[in-house]
């Protein structure tokens, strides 16, 4: 599962509706609206968890990947050291937020943030760009 910076992961491309992402990977487990009205897709063997964004005619707008054979780089990312991933990869300004027994490491130049537990990535989320005019740079 190859996590595509700024774009999305795999076959998934941020700006997709509903229906392309039912066209790839079937109806979802598990699907619901969040408090602010988007609509999440929760694929249990991909390990995915999907975002279409109300507010932007339902596109898909955000990417969570537990999978632990996802790539960031040619990089498997989960289950890899925290400090080590982010010392490898090209991207080099990180901010660190910490929660309790977990860290994210977020990377806003190309929306992407590392959650570790335990200094071990256990997930990686990645974010549609947004463009200086406030609008979303959609690849679909």
């Amino acid at each position: 599962m190859k996590i595509n910076p700024k774009n999305g992961v795999d076959q998934l491309l941020f700006g997709m509706k509903q229906s392309h992402v039912e066209a790839i990977y079937g109806k979802p487990n598990k699907q619901f609206k969040d408090d602010d009205g988007n609509c999440i897709y929760l694929y249990y063997n991909e390990k995915l968890r999907l975002t279409f964004y109300e507010d932007e005619e339902f596109r898909l707008g955000y990417i969570i990947i537990s999978n632990p054979e996802a790539t960031l780089l040619d990089k498997k990312v989960i289950g890899k050291n925290v400090e080590e991933l982010i010392n490898e990869l090209p991207f080099k300004s990180w901010e660190q937020e910490d929660f309790d027994s977990t860290e994210n490491h977020f990377n806003e130049s190309n929306w992407i943030i590392l959650q570790s537990e335990f200094g071990v990535i256990i997930r990686i989320e990645i974010g549609a760009i947004i463009k200086d005019n406030d609008e979303f740079d959609w690849k679909f």
